[in-house]
């Protein structure tokens, strides 16, 4: 198979009007970047509703997309808004994303294009829903859950909705029809806008890499609708939930607070809600990202309402049995597995069953004896290689939080003589090794410092807000790295030239 190479960064991060990226001109404009740089593949993070503290990775649903995506300047060319200048929202920092104020902001605009469309949508929009099943219970599951200022469905004051009585759910449908309706708006714009976007990037020899967490959000449409599908009690709430032990992020461990899943009730489904979720995840990408991997193999399990994670246990997940089924009924996905963390003996052998590339972090190579997995020596063929995560560091600030010791192992492996050369050593050192696919973020390709790490495990607040300033990806940069793609023998797939 090809040798590739591609760019991790965000919708939300490309520049452009409205305080957040958007799938308007700016993605576009990164796409012609990407074929500009020989670079075959886009990854961006979860692209569903955001949750708490605004991650990608808590949505509201494994269905829908994120509302706060869709492009401002597509909905007026489509004649929905009559944008005047003043009512643009202009950010006080272009670098970061101000999430209240965008949402704010955004929201309006939305609900004005949803009233001068709707109409005229109508019928393409029921035709959505008809061909999209969760489209409904995702509408109404917003829709109350706004209708009761926000509150975690578990909490709404009204059992009966909360427990999808018949009666609730007929009685709802009706109370909040226009809110139900304009949230279908909403998906059905935003999967016009997603899909003729990756028209233009396949048109261009670009696959986009999409990210799908192994687990869902406690708060979300997803366990309001098939609560039989996870570990939870009479009243809906989880009994144990997923977390990670004590590792390099975090001595306490990591408490996630998703619900996990009733592997053995799901067995006896033939794993069809497994089925459902990856057939959507290949439709909206042409590679996926299977975030936490390993927990298929064996995932911690810990107590809801426990202080941390250091009382937590591994359980054995449904490991090989899952992919049997999904590689018969869903043949030819392109997965790459995340496995860091806690690899053992199952989880390779889960691995090697499937045939999925594994993936590897030059940031973790340092400071360790040879035999470390991430060192470029030790990387197999079959691997997804990478500068740095969206829950690294950036390149910049692992070199400079370095202790002395890593610092010579960083030099020895990458070859950087001063501290700002070190970022573009990163990208040389994972584009040269034999990794199938060398990832790069789009931070360390700008050489750019801790202020634009995207997100740091085990925090709140302060993560998923950078932004590429505007102009940042220039032709120069371009040119470079289709200079490194050529000496590295990387390459793009052919685009029908779209």
């Amino acid at each position: 198979m090809k040798r590739q190479s591609g760019i991790l960064l965000h919708i939300s991060s490309l520049p452009g009007p409205d305080g957040i990226g958007s799938m308007g001109k700016e993605a576009y404009q990164f796409a012609d970047f990407l074929h500009a740089a020989n670079m075959g593949i886009w990854q961006v993070l979860p692209m569903g509703p955001t949750g708490y503290a605004e991650s990608p990775y808590q949505s509201t649903s494994i269905f829908a997309g994120n509302p706060m995506l869709i492009s401002i300047d597509k909905l007026a060319e489509n004649g929905w808004l009559d944008l005047a200048d003043a009512e643009r929202f202009v950010p006080a920092d272009l670098n970061q994303v101000d999430f209240p104020s965008v949402q704010e902001y955004k929201w309006a605009l939305l609900r004005k294009a949803f009233t001068a469309s709707e109409r005229k949508l109508k019928k393409a929009i029921r035709q959505f829903a008809d061909e999209n099943d969760w489209l409904r219970d995702f509408a109404l599951f917003t829709a109350v859950k706004n209708h009761f200022d926000k509150a975690m469905w578990t909490k709404w004051p009204d059992r009966g909705i909360m427990m999808r009585e018949p009666e609730a759910v007929a009685k709802y449908e009706k109370k909040l029809d226009k809110e139900i309706r304009f949230h279908m708006w909403c998906q059905y714009v935003f999967a016009q806008q997603w899909f003729a976007l990756k028209e233009y990037c396949n048109g261009l020899g670009i696959k986009l890499f999409g990210d799908m967490p192994i687990y869902v959000a406690e708060d979300s449409a997803d366990t309001w609708t098939k609560p039989e599908v996870f570990q939870l009690d009479k009243n809906r709430v989880p009994r144990r939930i997923a977390g990670v032990p004590p590792d390099y992020f975090s001595e306490d461990g990591q408490l996630w607070g998703n619900p996990l899943y009733r592997w053995s009730y799901l067995k006896t489904k033939g794993y069809d809600w497994w089925v459902k979720r990856m057939a959507h995840m290949g439709k909206m990408y042409d590679i996926i990202r299977v975030d936490h991997f390993i927990g298929f193999a064996n995932y911690f399990s810990v107590a809801h309402g426990a202080p941390n994670a250091r009382g937590g246990h591994w359980v054995i997940g449904p490991g090989e049995d899952l992919f049997k089924v999904l590689n018969k009924k869903l043949p030819g996905l392109d997965i790459v597995a995340e496995d860091l963390g806690a690899v053992n003996d199952r989880v390779r052998e889960v691995i090697a069953f499937t045939g999925y590339p594994g993936m590897k972090v030059l940031s973790f190579a340092f400071g360790a004896d040879d035999s470390n997995v991430h060192i470029p020596e030790n990387i197999p063929e079959n691997t997804a290689y990478y500068t740095g995560t969206h829950d690294n560091v950036t390149a910049l600030s692992r070199v400079k939080e370095c202790t002395k010791d890593e610092l010579k192992s960083a030099q020895e492996i990458t070859g950087f003589k001063t501290i700002d050369e070190a970022p573009w050593a990163f990208v040389k050192t994972v584009f040269e090794s034999k990794a199938r696919i060398a990832m790069a973020s789009m931070q360390d390709v700008l050489g750019l410092d801790d202020w634009a790490t995207m997100n740091r495990p085990g925090t709140i607040g302060g993560n998923w807000l950078w932004r590429m300033k505007p102009g940042a990806a220039t032709p120069a940069l371009a040119r470079k790295l289709k200079k490194l793609n050529g000496e590295c023998k990387r390459q793009m797939d052919e685009g029908d030239g779209k």
